[in-house]
């Protein structure tokens, strides 16, 4: 299951996830199937604990924080995409600034959940990064465990999110209500296919 993540761990890549990890592949498959509102709630839902997690260690950098804000009041309508645009990337800024690979890959996950209101493809950014932390906080030899159960927290969540997003009456901005574009995800998938 974790056959690529070791030999990325071997080749000492900054970046152990990737859209065709084994481990991802269900996840994915459930992400392909829902519409733009559930991945936003859903990414913005999971953004949270890698949030408090560098939060914890870095409590006086706020450009995370400030992503989840923005990308939350972009996907009401308040705000946007320049302004909330800047704050994503001021989040993947901080990975770079802060020079720990654990703790920045937490910035980048926030980044891509935050981006999810732009297009799809970037709800998968959140457990790629994220997972990358987690490998790295536990080492090559213990990840196991607590990688299996982060992704299984993922897909229940986005089951759950599936189930609770359009029973909710929530603002969103306009975009986001249009459900005849196909998911991008998907699309993605499809063009990948055709061009094999």
């Amino acid at each position: 299951m974790f056959s690529d993540v070791e030999v990325k761990i071997k080749k000492r890549n900054k970046l152990l996830f990737s859209r065709d990890s084994q481990c991802l592949q269900e996840l994915k498959e459930l992400i392909q199937l829902q519409n733009h509102r559930t991945l936003v709630l859903w990414a913005l839902d999971c953004a949270k604990l890698p949030l408090a997690q560098f939060e914890a260690k870095y409590p006086d950098e706020r450009r995370p924080r400030t992503c989840l804000e923005r990308c939350e009041e972009w996907a009401r309508g308040d705000i946007k995409m320049p302004i909330a645009k800047r704050a994503i990337l001021d989040s993947h800024a901080v990975a770079k600034e802060i020079d720990d690979l654990e703790y920045g890959t937490l910035c980048q996950a926030i980044g891509h959940a935050g981006a999810t209101v732009h297009v799809e493809t970037h709800a998968l950014g959140l457990p790629i990064y994220e997972l990358t932390s987690m490998v790295h906080k536990y080492g090559k030899d213990h990840f196991h465990g607590p990688v299996s159960g982060k992704i299984n927290d993922y897909y229940n969540r986005l089951l759950y999110w599936q189930e609770t997003t359009d029973k909710l009456e929530l603002n969103w901005a306009g975009f986001l209500l249009d459900d005849t574009k196909p998911n991008k995800e998907r699309l993605w998938r499809e063009n990948r296919e055709a061009d094999s």
